[in-house]
This record gives structure tokens, sequence and C-alpha cells, in this order.
């Protein structure tokens, strides 16, 4: 048999394939596609999304201070999960330091704790979690749960009986039930519309390029600044009508009530809408085609995703991940939105989440323009 006739069909496949790895390595941010994306998330995955609770905040309010209440408090403090941000005096101060999420877990013993254990009655020790992030409430609890078990096969092995000595008064505030949905489906308020905001603006002028409308934008009576701001204002409209629609579905389909003021909550998504609009624009100005603007877009949502405590808790990310999410807008919008959707906080309270977001939308939407101009020129 002719080897020309046997081999042609491989060499001729093999010459294609050559020519198409030669085409994707040959221009650099190809290249740089090809390893920036999976290395990126690859860390952001193995450090930030997890579960697990390394450094679960508590504070303690003990009114007994025994040696009963004591030795609980060092298995609390020794266990590597929980670690102590206050230590109260009373009562009242248990809600601001819940409400400013300094604290996950407040732990209250009583002041007659030592004396019912050893009188064999049943002691109880009231926790109260900050369930707006019910994941991260339930993990806690579970934490506490197995401290609890080991204080009780102790105290059973020293008082000689059978039943156990502590039990938990466990509250949930802002999510009674700790439903997941409560703390999700708001964070999804703000995590959808981005995705759809930032696609539809990322799109907008390498659109115009693909499809040879961009020379004509030259040729109009508009400045460049007119046209962005033209591009961005439907961008932003559709953002909002978008959130409005997960909103509704959120209360009137799975019975979620908005706890505060939809001013206050509107107010937020508009700011979080417009660092959104901000980062499509620059993506759009800097995008060559549709393809090069859809995956700078999915490149960045992900990390911007899993860097926003939607699943996994902020506080547990290393001190680098915590970095990042400070320049992350969605952490700022899904904060806010839970704060207020759940708890009921006023536009006071979130000012901590609406500040840098205004100063996100500061950098982003001024370097869209000066990219768009330049682009343009």
């Amino acid at each position: 048999m002719n080897t020309t006739a046997m081999f042609g069909p491989f060499r001729r496949l093999f010459n294609i394939c050559r020519k198409e790895l030669l085409v994707i390595l040959k221009d650099p941010a190809n290249r740089a596609l090809l390893l920036l994306p999976a290395l990126m998330q690859s860390l952001i995955f193995g450090y930030a999304a997890t579960y697990d609770l390394n450094h679960a905040s508590y504070a303690l309010l003990d009114q007994s201070h025994s040696r009963a209440s004591t030795d609980l408090v060092m298995r609390v403090d020794g266990s590597g999960v929980f670690t102590r941000v206050a230590t109260l005096s009373n009562e009242s101060q248990i809600a601001p330091i819940i409400n400013s999420q300094q604290a996950l877990i407040v732990i209250h013993i009583g002041p007659r704790f030592e004396q019912l254990l050893y009188e064999g009655q049943a002691a109880a020790i009231q926790v109260i979690l900050d369930a707006r992030n019910s994941v991260t409430a339930s993990n806690a609890a579970a934490y506490l749960g197995g401290i609890i078990e080991q204080f009780n096969e102790a105290w059973r092995a020293q008082l000689g009986v059978a039943k156990s000595p502590l039990t938990i008064n466990m509250r949930a505030w802002f999510n009674p039930t700790l439903d997941t949905r409560w703390s999700f489906l708001p964070s999804l308020v703000a995590t959808l519309s981005m995705m759809q905001t930032m696609l539809l603006t990322a799109l907008s002028v390498a659109r115009e390029r693909e499809q040879g409308t961009f020379d004509q934008l030259l040729v109009t009576p508009y400045t460049p600044a007119e046209i962005m701001i033209g591009k961005s204002v439907p961008c932003i409209l559709v953002g909002l009508f978008q959130s409005t629609v997960i909103l509704l579905i959120s209360v009137l389909w799975f019975k979620i009530p908005v706890a505060g003021s939809l001013f206050t909550l509107y107010c937020g998504l508009l700011m979080f809408t417009l660092a959104s609009v901000g980062i499509g624009m620059s993506i759009s100005a800097l995008s060559a085609s549709m393809q090069q603007a859809m995956l700078y877009t999915f490149v960045l949502l992900m990390p911007m995703v899993l860097l926003s405590g939607l699943t996994t808790p902020v506080a547990n990310m290393p001190l680098a991940m915590k970095w990042l999410t400070s320049v992350n807008p969605l952490r700022y919008a899904i904060d806010l939105i839970r704060r207020v959707y759940l708890e009921g906080v006023g536009l006071g309270t979130v000012l901590s989440d609406i500040i840098p977001l205004l100063i996100i939308s500061a950098i982003t939407l001024p370097l869209a323009g000066w990219l768009f101009r330049n682009r343009l020129a």
C-alpha cells in the first residue's frame, strides 16, 4: 500500500491542528488567557470557596463567673474555631454587637449556671446567632454543639448522672428558621443583575466594532462622553429592572418579607449598578470583538462571585483574599441587601457599603470614559 495514501490524512490533520495551535498561541492576549484564569480561579476556589469555619467570631456574656462557666469558656476559646471579639457586661450590649456584625455568635451564661449543674437541674445557656448567612450560622451552631457535648460528657462523669446537665437555648436573628433561601435569594438580587448588566455593557461597543458600525460613531455630532452615557443608561435601567424582578419573586413567590426601606434598598442598588456599568464599559472599550468582551466578562465574574460572600463567608478567607474583596462591588452590594432586606436597617447604617460603591463608580466610570475616548480617537 502506498505510504503517502496511508499517512496522508493524518499528515493533513496534523497540519491543521498545528496551524490552529499557532493561531491560538501567537496572540499574547490568548497566551495569557490560557494560563491566568485557570491559575487565578484555582487559587480562589482553594482558599476562598470553603464552608469550613476557622475564625468564627463570638462575644461572651458570663454572668456566672464560676469554675464551671470558666471551664466551658476555655473549651470554646481552645477549640481553634471560635475567636472571642468582645466580653460583654450586660444584656443590652448583645443587640449592637450582632447588628454591627462584629460577632457571629453571642454566648450568654446565666448567673445560676454552676449552681444548677450541682443541683442536677438543667442548666441552659443562651446562644444567639447572626443568621443573615444561614449556612455560616448553621456551621457555627454545629461546632458549638460539639463543644457542649464534650462539656456534658465531662460533667456527666463528674456528677454521676446519665442525662446531659447542659442544654442550649438557640435563637437565630434575622432568619429564625435558618432557611438558606432567606440569605441566598436576597443576595441574588445583586448577583444576577450584575451578570446581565456587565455582559450587556461589555458587548455594547464591541458589538459596534464587530458589526462595522463603529466608524459611524466617529462622524456623528455626539461627543465620546455622550455616546458612553447613552450606552450606559439603558444598561443601568435593565439592571434595576432585573433586580426588581428578582425582588418580586423573593417577596411574592417565596414569601420572604422585606424588613427595611425600599428607598434605601434601591439607593444601594443604583450605586452598585453604576459600578457594574463602569466595569462593563471598561471591558467593552478594551475588547476588539464580542467574543473577547464575553470572555473578559466571564473571567471577571467568577472571582467576583466567589469573593463576594454569596455562599462562603468573607471572614474565613485568607488575608490576601480579604484584600481582594475590598475592591469587589458585589461584596458591598450583597452585604447591603442582606442588612436592609433581613435586618431592616436605615440608610445611615449601610453607608459603610454605599461609600465603597461610590468610590468604585468614581474610578471605573472615568476610566471607561478615558478608554472610550482613546479607542474612538
